[in-house]
């Protein structure tokens, strides 16, 4: 019994002079534990971990411009080709701060986009689908800010 409150004890001494080293920094340190959160649900091994995240307040035709993008700079990375990737994304980080210069960088990105070949005639295919979708996204929000004027037939 006597060694029980002499643990005890000696537990309570230890956590009062942890307790004066950590000193006026106190409040910070419960922060920091009080932070720290744990995972309320743990990621199933069959889920999939893609997602497209984009801010809340676009507008539906600039995010379908994102994810156009999205999907066309993600192939031209895998297939070797970063320097047009890297100016796709680029120009969809501008259109954040501006729009109407990321929609005009897309725009001339676009063009030179038209001068890639592949030797696969399925992946040229699928190239010119994902630059055709691009395409018709930024020109349908050129049209909506009525930037420039695009004729329909």
């Amino acid at each position: 019994m006597l060694e029980a409150l002499v643990a005890v004890m000696v537990g309570l001494l230890v956590l009062a002079g942890i307790l004066v080293m950590i000193g006026p920094n106190l409040r910070v340190v419960m922060r920091r534990v009080r932070s720290v959160a744990l995972p309320t649900k743990v990621p199933s091994v069959f889920q999939s971990q893609r997602r497209e995240i984009l801010p809340p307040g676009l507008n539906p035709k600039t995010q379908r411009v994102l994810v156009a993008v999205a999907r066309l700079a993600g192939w031209m990375r895998t297939h070797g080709h970063e320097d047009l990737s890297r100016e796709l994304r680029n120009a969809a980080a501008r259109m954040a701060g501006n729009e109407p210069a990321g929609l005009y960088a897309l725009q001339t990105t676009l063009r030179k986009l038209r001068v890639v070949n592949i030797e696969e005639l399925n992946e040229q295919e699928h190239l010119k689908a994902l630059a055709n979708e691009l395409r018709v996204a930024v020109q349908d929000r050129f049209e909506q800010l009525e930037l420039l004027p695009f004729k329909r037939p």
